[in-house]
């Protein structure tokens, strides 16, 4: 993990499944004995005892709106959100702010409530959330980016792109690999590829990407690391590309 993430170098890295907190500073010193110091830390412990959300960034974080708890009811029964939201504006160069949601909705495990039903209803919760965001301030440039859990035609990611139109939608930003290919997951059991990661930005942030940098790491050592594959994007903020 640590060799692959030094040789893309982020500015700001979005981590959607670490343990504890001794292993996120385990791996915040790893990577500055590479080089690569990103000394700001967000993390998110939600109801889920081993999997846990986190940001490491080397610009500010500005604020911190995370939620840990996220409550709802499903079949008469109460209910949280497993990994919480990631919620932080970070302030990169040039005084710009870039809002920053992370998640990680159900796998596709399964469960007795059934889980494309838990995955649903924990979208929708983002979505309540991301609009929330965007009525309070439509010129937040905002990114929401994560592990889904499912592929760009299921309704799960209908609901978070929200309807075009109305100002509060988000815009899918597809990446690639070195081979134009657009996998972002190997399930070895079902020996399947897929497309489950994303990097999703609103109307306001859209203009500041950096035409086609968005890309997928291809190596012959990603599969030691991970069976997800790494994803990224610049922004052209101020005079910089990050």
């Amino acid at each position: 993990i640590v060799q692959i993430l030094s040789e893309i170098r982020p500015d700001i890295l979005g981590v959607c499944e670490v343990g504890g907190r001794d292993a996120l500073e385990d791996l915040r010193v790893r990577l500055k004995g590479q080089g690569l110091d990103l000394g700001e830390v967000e993390m998110v412990s939600g109801p889920d005892p081993d999997r846990h959300l986190a940001l490491l960034s080397r610009f500010p974080i500005h604020l911190r709106r995370s939620l840990d708890r996220v409550a709802y009811e499903l079949n008469g029964l109460p209910q949280l959100v497993r990994r919480g939201f990631l919620d932080v504006t970070v302030r990169v160069g040039g005084g710009d702010d870039l809002r920053l949601v992370g998640v990680h909705l159900k796998s596709k495990r399964p469960i007795p409530e059934g889980e494309a039903l838990v995955r649903r209803m924990e979208a929708q919760l983002l979505r309540r959330h991301v609009d929330s965001i965007l009525e309070g301030d439509p010129k937040t440039k905002l990114m929401v980016y994560g592990d889904l859990n499912d592929t760009r035609e299921q309704p799960t990611l209908r609901q978070i792109l929200g309807e075009k139109g109305g100002g509060l939608d988000l815009v899918d930003i597809p990446a690639e690999d070195v081979s134009g290919d657009r996998w972002t997951h190997y399930w070895r059991a079902a020996d399947l590829y897929s497309r489950i990661d994303y990097l999703l930005v609103n109307r306001a942030l859209s203009p500041l990407v950096v035409r086609g940098s968005a890309r997928i790491w291809r190596s012959a050592s990603w599969r030691d690391a991970s069976d997800h594959r790494p994803l990224w994007v610049n922004f052209r903020v101020g005079d910089e590309a990050h």
